[in-house]
């Protein structure tokens, strides 16, 4: 008020002296300054105007699709990021209804790189929500690391400069970090993690991937026995032909005893190697170092050794031309009550679990199916094909004919067991359902895990409940033996994975480190290591002996739920959600190669036993066979000229008609089983 009055007196003294020009400097003046204050208020208005938002994103958008096709894909990253921020901007500012409308409108864009993502930024609806989701809470925390080449950043440039985006400018500035690289714009296929995060897993990962990683086989294991005996037995047999080059004439006047001396000589080498005759032409050999087990490896026994041997000496070569034969198991009527299943190693028994907390096992044997063998041109080699049929407990099930092919079927009822006995041996002890099954490497013993968070041990040989393990907090997901049995491993929701021992209730090692549920676990081939995958959509490798993570495998774009171990122990292959299957290699931490061909969850994986191809079982309800042997060989000739990595060529894709692929296993001989349960929603 007082300046007013003052501005008052100030106006009637210059109008009563006649000073005209000064009067109406100061009517400008006072013009002047009340329209700045207007603005002002009306800028104020703007930065709260939630449509700025909208507007901002899509001018953005329209401006990178319209681009040039060239540098689209580049300037296409930047949407994401831009598009999270902006949502999450407007729930910090209250403005609730805006920020849904905003979310809803463009979600379509990033729908298939993130939709696990958005699934979870979904359920904020408040700014303590922010604070509350792990994610978001990451998200706001960390900027996006994002890769352009020079060409492209400059137009981003250009475009903020002409459109003066005030909205768009202060999202970049705050949560975007551009890798500018010299030349002509990346591919996508070139890196897969061209959009990440600053400071959280990618540069974790650089720092954890430098350890040491021993990926050889066991010192002093069986097939490390067989490889030295058929060393052994190559050198014998060049000694002879030497010897029989060098004294040709004394073996003419003795009549041919020496050929005969050392032909006995080698046979007596292999069989004190390994306990039994060895067929030499069976290829064992194999590159990598040898490893001392950390864990106390249990003895094994002698005729089991015997049986390996067997296996190994009989042991069907695998290869691009050379494709496996299966045995499918498949579960009728289950009602969607089947959770997971898994197959001995030997093939003779099937276990199965259950949502009423159920586990059943069923023996089988392949010489209850030479009347129903079947050759199909639609699997183009011989396959098996055994059904479970849940509603019809004590009936002999029919064999199922091939399923979406022109093959004929053969043969006509069988049954798994003799007529009038029960199929299957009912194991219960659950209190919840039960989400894994896993037989030991010798079928004498099967472990359960639950959502009651327990895991039990069962004979299959007394048929009873032996242990019952309690340390996990929350549903455990995953269990599976280790090569050598005695050791287990399991995954949990509680976001760890723990080691035990048969003979002990506690864990032995508790592996924490994962953002979010550990989905899956595997041993190393060595019993050193196991590793783990997990909803962050990551994989890690963990030392036995001290907990301790070693390796971080980043790329994949949704949860991790298969993992599987070469037998050289080299290399490692991860399915996920989306259907991608991913193969690393171990001493490096990157990736081999990506598999694209599944399109729903890869649920089961499986290298066969000399390591040459990967079969793959997914929701698709189809079984594929990738060829391992080609693309390992061309990565070690690129080391050298740090080539990019090769895509593994799909060898074969066996379909069934609605059966997804619960789970894959090769045998020591090389057959593929794999079962699964029909779904009548697919029919």
């Amino acid at each position: 008020m007082e300046d007013e009055e003052m501005e008052k007196k100030v106006q009637q003294y210059l109008q009563r002296k006649g000073f005209r020009l000064a009067e109406l400097a100061l009517q400008e003046d006072r013009n002047r300054l009340s329209t700045s204050a207007v603005s002002d208020v009306a800028l104020h208005r703007s930065d709260n105007d939630p449509a700025r938002y909208h507007d901002g994103y899509s001018k953005l958008r329209t401006w990178a699709y319209s681009s040039l096709d060239q540098y689209k894909h580049e300037l296409l990253r930047v949407l994401y990021p831009v598009f999270i921020h902006c949502f999450m901007d407007l729930v910090a500012e209250r403005h609730m209804q805006e920020a849904r409308s905003f979310f809803h409108t463009f979600r379509e864009d990033h729908e298939v790189m993130h939709s696990r993502d958005l699934q979870k930024l979904e359920g904020v609806l408040s700014p303590s929500h922010l604070e509350e989701t792990e994610l978001a809470r990451s998200l706001r925390q960390n900027k996006f690391r994002i890769k352009l080449c020079e060409y492209s950043y400059e137009l981003l440039l250009q475009y903020l400069q002409k459109t003066q985006a005030l909205v768009v400018l202060g999202v970049i500035n705050e949560h975007i970090t551009f890798e500018v690289s010299p030349g002509q714009p990346s591919l996508i296929s070139d890196d897969v993690d061209v959009v990440s995060l600053i400071g959280t897993s990618k540069d974790l990962a650089k720092q954890i991937n430098q350890k040491e990683v021993h990926w050889g086989l066991l010192e002093d294991s069986v097939e490390e026995r067989m490889e030295k005996a058929l060393a052994e037995s190559d050198k014998i047999e060049a000694e002879s032909k030497d010897a029989e080059a060098d004294d040709n004439k004394k073996r003419n006047a003795e009549g041919g005893k020496q050929g005969t001396s050392l032909k006995k000589t080698k046979k007596d080498k292999l069989v004190g190697a390994t306990g039994k005759n060895v067929k030499t032409e069976t290829s064992m050999v194999s590159v990598a170092p040898r490893v001392k087990p950390e864990l106390t490896i249990p003895a094994t026994p002698i005729e089991v050794e015997q049986s390996i041997l067997e296996d190994l000496r009989n042991r069907a070569q695998l290869s691009s031309v050379a494709l496996p034969s299966v045995s499918f198991y498949t579960f009728l009527n289950t009602h969607n009550g089947l959770n997971c299943s898994s197959i001995s190693h030997d093939g003779s028994l099937v276990v199965g679990g259950f949502s009423d907390s159920s586990v059943k096992v069923s023996p089988f044997r392949l010489n209850h199916l030479c009347h129903a063998i079947y050759i199909s041109s639609w699997y183009n080699f011989l396959t098996f094909h055994q059904v479970w049929d849940m509603s019809k407990i004590g009936q002999p099930a029919k064999t199922a004919s091939s399923q979406g092919g022109n093959g004929s079927s053969q043969g006509g009822r069988i049954s798994t067991v003799d007529e009038g006995k029960k199929p299957y041996t009912l194991f219960q002890g659950h209190s919840g359902p039960v989400y894994s099954a896993a037989f030991s490497p010798f079928g004498d013993f099967l472990l359960s895990s639950s959502s009651d968070s327990t895991i039990r041990l069962w004979s299959t040989k007394l048929n009873a409940n032996l242990v019952c393990y309690k340390g996990h907090n929350y549903p455990v997901w995953d269990v599976q033996f280790s090569p050598v049995g005695h050791y287990f491993a399991s995954a949990s929701h509680d976001r760890t994975a723990r080691i035990w021992s048969m003979d002990k209730i506690q864990p032995l090692r508790i592996m924490a480190g994962h953002l979010s549920d550990v989905d899956c676990v595997q041993w190393h081939v060595n019993c050193n290591y196991i590793a783990t995958g997990s909803s962050d959509k990551t994989v890690r490798l963990w030392d036995v002996q001290t907990g301790e993570c070693i390796r971080m495998f980043i790329g994949h774009r949704s949860m991790v739920l298969s993992l599987a171990m070469s037998p050289d122990g080299r290399y490692m292959a991860s399915g996920d959600e989306d259907g991608t299957i991913m193969m690393w290699d171990l001493s490096t931490g990157r990736c081999v190669s990506p598999l694209l061909g599944h399109s729903s969850c890869v649920w089961t994986l499986s290298f066969s036993s000399e390591g040459a191809l990967l079969a793959s079982g997914s929701a698709d309800c189809t079984v594929k066979l990738w060829d391992v042997t080609s693309s390992t060989k061309a990565l070690k000739m690129e080391d050298t000229k740090g080539g990019s990595a090769n895509r593994l060529r799909l060898l074969k894709a066996l379909p069934t008609k609605s059966t997804p692929v619960y789970s894959l296993q090769f045998s020591r001989r090389n057959l593929l089983f794999a079962s699964g349960a029909l779904s009548l929603s697919s029919l």
